[in-house]
């Protein structure tokens, strides 16, 4: 007796997929749970919680979860620095640093210094409702660095330099 022929590669395609998407009580296990214990919301299209979602919501969510907002916030102060203080006091005033819920700030002279002492309410209101994140409570305002003649090749111990400026 001749051995017995395998069906050709299509045919047995063919039964395999007939087996495994075409009969119902030849399916899986847990596909036949699932459809006995009927649709699961959470898997239909559109349903409660799969609306889409837009890009700033989802980077928004993104920060928030990673712990950017701060550091965020304290960048986008810095550099929207301007708008908070004005053109012309920003262009002699740079923010350096937040330490410990202060703004420092460096200026380029002492009267522009005092200027922005001036305004140090008006500041601080302005960055409270603009950049709440930054977590900035209080502004500190200094003037440009003054020599010293404490370090250096020719300091000496003492009560220093008294004939310098005549």
């Amino acid at each position: 007796m001749p051995a017995p022929r395998k069906p050709a590669e299509p045919s047995r395609v063919y039964q395999h997929f007939k087996a495994v998407f075409g009969d119902p009580s030849k399916r899986g296990l847990d596909a036949r749970r699932r459809r006995a214990a009927g649709q699961d919301p959470d898997s239909v299209p559109y349903g409660k919680g799969r609306e889409p979602t837009g890009l700033g919501d989802v980077m928004g969510a993104l920060t928030a979860e990673l712990g950017w907002t701060e550091p965020l916030a304290r960048s986008e102060l810095f550099v929207d620095w301007p708008s908070v203080v004005g053109d012309e006091l920003a262009k002699h005033s740079t923010p350096v640093t937040i330490e410990d819920g202060a703004l420092v700030i460096r200026c380029d002279s002492t009267a522009w210094a005092t200027q922005l002492r001036l305004m140090r309410g008006t500041v601080t209101t302005t960055i409270a409702q603009r950049y709440p994140a930054a977590g900035v409570e209080s502004i500190r305002v200094s003037g440009p660095d003054a020599p010293t003649w404490k370090r250096g090749l020719r300091s000496v111990q003492g009560r220093g330099p008294r004939d310098t400026y005549g």
